[in-house]
């Protein structure tokens, strides 16, 4: 008993001594806790103020900021002595209105990242913008190309069209005179070859030109009487009006060839008067007597008489040919 006696009054009070020790510890731990709490809230809240001004809020919410940094600095502090005089314990200190949470705002970093991705997106579609007008330009320059292709063929093949044409013409003009002179009235250096096709006087000259001639331009009268045995013989035994190369479609009673020259004879058609009659035959009156009605001469087949018609009227013609 008395060991057990000796060994309690000496632990006792050390133990005593130890609990007091380990009571001011905690009290310097948990004042410097305070310290280092203070220090981190007055820290964040100038983070937040900084985060204010490079956001460009209000100063208001700033300092509505601040003033709630201060409550909870406070409620802070009253939470911290309740859990020193209940001996470590925390309890929660109710408010009078519960704060409500903030809702985060963007950072300068969230709209850079936003700008870029649409910077991005922008240039995804300009690339892709550039790679269809490349494949339309290249589209373009084909088609080019081959409208340059179509236009040269077409300007060979008209070339060649016209080549063709033109060596018919001159066949054909070449073949008319080889006819006219084989098959018609060969006189000096002029063949006549009747046509018994009715055209218009005009229509009668084209024809005439296209086969490499003309109408019928008799330069004399002996070529005039040659002419007109040539009509008889080949229209006999009836009696038809073949056109000649002779008009005055220029000036009333100016009578011009074809190739402009001015005729210096003519063969025009005088009326028999009966020996019992002083007046001529209805039917044949003397030649011409159309006036500006009828501007073309025509030539009788049976006697070589001129007679002037309506240079529309569809008579059979007379070419000549240069042989």
């Amino acid at each position: 008993m008395q060991a057990a006696w000796l060994l309690g009054a000496l632990v006792v009070p050390q133990l005593l001594g130890y609990g007091q020790e380990a009571g001011g510890t905690q009290r310097e731990w948990e004042g410097g806790w305070g310290d280092a709490q203070e220090e981190e809230l007055e820290r964040e809240a100038l983070m937040l103020k900084h985060l204010q001004e490079a956001l460009g809020l209000s100063a208001e919410r700033g300092d509505e900021s601040l003033a709630g940094t201060s409550e909870d600095k406070e409620v802070w502090g009253a939470e911290e002595e309740g859990q020193g005089e209940e001996g470590g314990e925390i309890t929660p200190t109710p408010s009078s209105s519960p704060s409500p949470s903030p809702t985060p705002s963007p950072t300068p970093e969230d709209n850079l990242s936003y700008i870029l991705g649409r910077l991005a997106g922008l240039d995804a579609g300009l690339h892709q913008l550039h790679v269809r007008l490349h494949t339309l330009d290249t589209r373009v320059v084909e088609l080019t190309r081959g409208l340059r292709q179509l236009r040269e063929a077409t300007g060979d093949t008209r070339d060649a069209v016209q080549t063709l044409q033109e060596a018919q013409s001159r066949s054909e003009r070449l073949y008319g005179r080889l006819e006219g002179c084989l098959k018609g009235l060969r006189l000096g250096h002029k063949c006549f070859l009747l046509s018994r096709d009715f055209e218009a006087q005009a229509a009668a000259q084209a024809r005439c030109v296209a086969r490499g001639g003309s109408l019928a331009q008799p330069a004399d009268r002996q070529q005039m009487e040659a002419l007109s045995r040539y009509l008889r013989s080949a229209l006999a035994p009836y009696n038809w009006p073949v056109w000649l190369g002779v008009h005055d479609r220029r000036a009333e009673g100016l009578y011009l060839f074809e190739n402009g020259q001015r005729v210096s004879f003519f063969a025009w058609h005088r009326a028999v008067r009966p020996e019992s009659s002083a007046t001529p035959h209805p039917l044949s009156p003397n030649q011409p007597n159309g006036g500006t009605l009828e501007n073309c001469v025509a030539q009788a087949s049976d006697d070589g008489s001129w007679w002037d018609h309506d240079c529309d009227r569809r008579l059979y013609y007379v070419c000549e040919f240069p042989f």
